[in-house]
């Protein structure tokens, strides 16, 4: 991400519509007035600067919430009224915004079948989500673009932005956003490195941008044919990722709590693409029917006692691998919740505390979908 020049926020101004930088209810000429709309201009600088790199920007608000208000607001409003009747055509959008772990893909659309349906014209009719289809602005992260005027045209209508948020899963990065947080006593960057031992993979060198909490964001880009899902902690506790349908919120960004800033040496690198093993990590299978199991026992006792003598093998540096390895394997074929047990005593017998033990073995449920 390359830093903005000192000249870029004075372009921004020379081309913002006078009304894009001033916040309803400021006085004109005050001090907060002038702190607003600098504020104002250099997200759109910074947001420009991002849309020369290819990447697909919305105006944020100092709640890092896309910072325009859904078109569809009233009409869902209407519709939420005992008796209301919907108005031929009308589509709605889920929210007023599309928050940061939206599961949707740009361009799908959730319930599709509704449309289809036919109804009498005159009977109340659920909204129907738009993901910008009206061809009206306030659609959250399906109105990123790296066109600069749309961008400009974007920022005018949202004079009170202080931010902007780039969106994952779009041509030409394809962008994945991993989200470490240092919150609530949770080390997610030690929670990383722990996955990258476990799985060999190294994390290359990329942009990475400091939140104003402590935590990081590091910038991967994924494959043109992979769709990565959003989730928070299912990857293993403090990880969010951020991927089609999300955003992050860009270097430069100022919001309630502090500004987003690019760490230093990184600002100047293309995402750097996300390693495979981490990727199949993102993109997990859909997961296996389970196998019945008789009075607790596991569908395979062979197997699960295969996996437990799996674990007591391990030497010191390979007790936590062999652990979420074996765990991961039993909930996968089925028997994960009757074999928890036996694994935890097997890696007490090598050496794992409790703690260790239980936090390995619902990491790994997390990770194959059954937590």
């Amino acid at each position: 991400m390359a830093p903005i020049d000192r000249h870029a926020a004075d372009r921004a101004a020379d081309h913002t519509p006078r009304h894009a930088a001033e916040p309803h209810g400021a006085e004109p000429h005050t001090p907060e007035h002038r702190a607003d709309r600098r504020t104002a201009t250099l997200a759109l600088a910074h947001a420009l600067t991002a849309a020369e790199r290819g990447l697909a920007v919305i105006p944020l608000s100092r709640t890092k919430l896309p910072a325009l208000r859904s078109p569809h607001h009233d009409e869902a409003r209407h519709h939420a009224v005992p008796g209301a009747h919907a108005v031929p055509g009308a589509h709605t959008a889920p929210g007023d915004h599309t928050a940061p772990g939206a599961p949707a893909s740009p361009g799908h659309h959730a319930s599709q079948g509704h449309r289809d349906t036919p109804r009498h014209r005159d009977a109340p009719q659920p909204p129907s989500p738009c993901r910008g289809e009206c061809g009206r602005m306030g659609h959250g992260v399906y109105d990123a673009s790296t066109d600069p005027h749309r961008i400009r045209e974007l920022f005018a209508a949202a004079p009170w932005a202080s931010g902007y948020g780039i969106a994952c899963g779009l041509p030409p990065y394809h962008l994945i956003g991993i989200d470490l947080d240092t919150k609530s006593g949770v080390d997610a960057p030690a929670e990383l490195r722990e996955l990258a031992l476990r799985h060999l993979f190294t994390i290359p060198e990329t942009v990475v941008v400091a939140t104003p909490s402590g935590g990081r964001h590091i910038w991967l880009a994924g494959p043109p044919d992979t769709v990565v899902p959003n989730s928070a902690g299912r990857l293993a506790p403090g990880i969010d990722i951020r991927g089609a349908g999300g955003y992050l919120v860009g270097p430069g960004s100022r919001t309630e709590h502090g500004v987003y800033s690019a760490v230093p040496g990184t600002a100047h690198l293309p995402p750097a693409t996300c390693p495979p093993a981490l990727l199949r990590l993102l993109t997990p299978s859909p997961r296996r029917r389970a196998r019945p199991a008789h009075a607790g026992a596991p569908a395979d006792p062979q197997q699960g006692q295969g996996l437990v003598q799996f674990v007591l093998a391990a030497h010191e540096g390979q007790r936590n691998t062999r652990l979420f390895w074996a765990a991961c394997r039993a909930y996968e074929n089925g028997f994960g919740e009757a074999l928890t047990a036996p694994l935890t005593d097997a890696a007490l017998r090598v050496g794992l505390t409790t703690r260790e033990a239980a936090s390995t073995i619902a990491s790994a449920a997390r990770l194959t979908g059954h937590a």
